[in-house]
């Protein structure tokens, strides 16, 4: 009688911890990372005792959660290095951390040391910036990356893409990458016999107004 019951205490533990982090997953990849850790655990079914067992702290629980977008980030730069042509390793970095920070806003919080108990971030984003910086100096060589081009220009760019995060989940990401499309135009170095990539198609977004605004619908009470 007592063989088969640590088997399925650690067959528990294990479907608990895919649910805590799944629910992480959703709910600090809509709402960021200022949402309360028991909001995770609610998403979960879990009671806040079980999810601290396995993540003691938020920053243990952050760091599990967005292991897979670390992972993506770090073969995006590799990738981005790898490639014969610096000028189209650089498009790629850019268009694909956009999408990464455009799939979670936890992730993008993280990233941008919005929040500071994720601090397990830091390397991933000096590594992409070190990434940046190597590939902008090659684009440069090649006289397809305009002069003036400077890291701290990728930082403002990701600062603006935050506001992409607050479109829609079904347009967000068509909305990054046509936003991405944009900012390389305007790094690319002027070629007068060169015309512009064409776009990618455009979603549809709508502007919702804040309450009490012209035109907001009336709040209810």
């Amino acid at each position: 009688m007592s063989g088969p019951l640590p088997r399925t205490l650690r067959s528990d533990a294990r479907d608990n911890r895919a649910r805590i982090l799944e629910a992480a997953r959703a709910v600090f990849g809509e709402d960021g990372l200022s949402a309360p850790v028991r909001e995770v655990a609610r998403h979960a079914g879990v009671g806040p005792a079980t999810l601290y067992r396995h993540f003691p702290t938020k920053q243990d629980l952050i760091a599990e959660t967005f292991a897979e977008q670390r992972r993506a980030c770090r073969t995006v730069v590799r990738d981005a290095l790898a490639d014969s042509d610096p000028w189209r390793g650089f498009q790629n970095l850019i268009t694909q951390i956009c999408e990464l920070h455009a799939s979670s806003k936890g992730f993008a919080d993280a990233f941008m040391a919005a929040f500071p108990e994720a601090m397990d971030f830091a390397a991933d984003r000096e590594r992409t910036l070190r990434a940046v910086a190597e590939l902008a100096r090659r684009a440069k060589e090649t006289g397809r990356l305009r002069s003036g081009f400077v890291v701290d220009d990728l930082v403002l760019m990701l600062m603006a893409h935050r506001g992409v995060e607050e479109v829609a989940r079904a347009a967000r990401l068509a909305a990054s990458r046509r936003f991405a499309a944009y900012v390389i135009d305007a790094f690319r170095a002027v070629r007068e016999t060169e015309a512009p990539a064409p776009l990618p198609p455009a979603p549809v977004l709508r502007l919702t107004p804040s309450p009490g605004a012209p035109g907001a619908a009336p709040q209810p009470g």
